[in-house]
């Protein structure tokens, strides 16, 4: 892994830590105009092109462009092609975040939010009013802003190892959104590139079962009765299965 890639298993260990602030770290205001996200600057001609955001084998769900070009930036990021595995765009994350936000789930369909909306504990759970998808798409538009106001361009046409510095200080929450929690944001950005990257492939991450490859995880079998005479004190190695090869 060269130096300019920040390694996986960092921002994978922090992530417990950082869960902990989407229940305390948040304010309770959002302003409508974070809602969406700003232009980019008109005088940017000299700014390095934007990556190139994974193919687009089915349009996006709900993230727009700017939104998604931000979402594949960041799992990129996270998880940079190497020796263990393709990137995080080239592995789906972008495209099993956009479904996740298109969802019943994005849409908040079994969350109670009709308040009151106080500060909370971390046992006690998400405590604002918007809706996961609202939560990513307002926490981009924030990024964005704050990548603007601090390195004059949006985070996903930043360099790889300014997007490094900036994933960090969101992580330790020392990037100051306005009306919003950075550290709170990064912790959901994690989660969601985690289960994009480890789940199964049916849900558009985990493209090609790259990470189940490289972890050795067979997949969906959940019984081995047959082969335990065959592999007994030897390593059992399988063709990974997900749920779609039993449909």
């Amino acid at each position: 892994m060269s130096d300019e890639t920040i390694p996986r298993r960092k921002f994978l260990v922090g992530a417990g830590l950082a869960g902990t602030a989407v229940a305390t770290g948040l304010t309770q205001t959002m302003p409508a105009a974070a809602e969406a996200p700003a232009a980019a600057p008109a005088a940017l001609a000299g700014a390095p092109a934007a990556p190139q955001a994974e193919p687009q084998s089915e349009p996006l769900l709900l993230l727009n462009e700017t939104e998604h070009a931000f979402v594949v930036a960041a799992v990129d990021t996270m998880i940079p092609a190497d020796e263990l595995s393709p990137s995080g765009s080239d592995c789906g994350c972008a495209t099993y975040i956009d479904r996740q936000l298109a969802s019943a789930w994005g849409g908040g369909a079994k969350m109670y939010r009709s308040g009151p909306y106080f500060k909370g504990k971390p046992e006690q759970g998400y405590q604002l009013s918007l809706t996961p998808a609202q939560f990513i798409t307002t926490g981009i538009a924030a990024a964005n802003a704050w990548s603007r106001k601090t390195y004059g361009r949006d985070f996903d046409r930043l360099d790889p190892d300014k997007r490094i510095e900036a994933l960090t200080a969101m992580q330790e929450g020392k990037a100051a959104f306005e009306n919003f929690n950075s550290r709170a944001f990064f912790a959901r950005l994690l989660a969601l590139t985690m289960e994009g990257f480890f789940g199964d492939p049916i849900y558009g991450g985990n493209r090609n079962k790259a990470s189940w490859r490289m972890l050795g995880f067979p997949g969906l079998p959940a019984t081995y009765a047959n082969v335990i005479d065959e592999y007994r004190d030897k390593r059992y190695v399988a063709e990974p299965q997900s749920i779609a090869d039993f449909s």
